[in-house]
């Protein structure tokens, strides 16, 4: 019983707990537009000679492994001339980031062979490259280019038959590059290099040009981002 005058304290009301405890910025789970993104960063990097084959490969490997934000940022963390990943929250008033550029679309499946009678034939952008490839063109050209294909294959061989006709052929600049062929009133000319990476795709050029001409030759300023050894089975 209480003394007349004093009425009991009430008690503090709890303060109520949260359901899920907050969780940290780097510990937050990354889509697949967030693995591309820092692959494409690598890409670009390896392009510029800042990270050898084997960095790259291993880091290429461990941004499509990621599962958050803590596995991606230390990727790109020591390449100076890309923005690190950031966990700070922006300002509300602050314009949203650009979004990540879409990733490149499937490469073609084409057939090994390309011919051109009577007129031409080109085989360009982005497609896939086997072990081999076949060049046959009369009285008419064919254009190969692989400075967008999907190597897959470390070594690529071309057959050339030119007859009263033309084969051009561009290659990204760092893979290798050799040939010998045959010229018969006719010109058959492969502007041959050896890429600094050992590992780098090697395209062979070889046949015969009868009153036509072959030319393969790199292509300035356009370089193959990406290959993984494993892929190639060079391990």
């Amino acid at each position: 019983m209480t003394e007349p005058g004093l009425e009991p304290r009430p008690e503090p009301l709890a303060k109520p707990q949260p359901l899920h405890a907050p969780v940290a910025e780097a510990e937050l789970r990354v889509s697949d537009a967030d693995r591309e993104r820092v692959a494409e960063l690598l890409r670009d990097a390896y392009a510029e000679g800042r990270l050898d084959a084997d960095e790259h490969a291993e880091r290429i490997g461990a941004a499509y492994a990621a599962k958050t934000f803590g596995d991606l940022a230390p990727l790109t963390r020591d390449l100076p001339t890309h923005r690190p990943l950031s966990f700070e929250k922006r300002p509300l008033d602050a314009p949203a980031p650009a979004s990540a550029p879409a990733p490149a679309p499937p490469a073609r499946q084409e057939a090994p062979s390309v011919v051109a009678i009577f007129g031409g034939a080109a085989r360009k952008g982005r497609w896939r490259v086997g072990s081999h490839v076949t060049a046959f063109t009369a009285f008419g050209g064919v254009e190969i280019d692989l400075s967008d294909a999907v190597f897959e294959s470390p070594e690529v061989e071309i057959t050339v038959t030119a007859i009263f006709g033309g084969v051009e052929i561009r290659v990204p600049e760092n893979v290798s590059l050799h040939g010998s062929g045959v010229g018969i009133f006719g010109g058959f000319d492969v502007r041959e290099q050896t890429a600094a990476d050992p590992y780098a795709p090697v395209v062979r050029v070889k046949g015969v040009a009868l009153f036509g001409g072959c030319n393969a030759k790199p292509r300035r300023g356009k370089k193959l981002k990406e290959w993984v050894r494993k892929q190639l089975g060079t391990d």
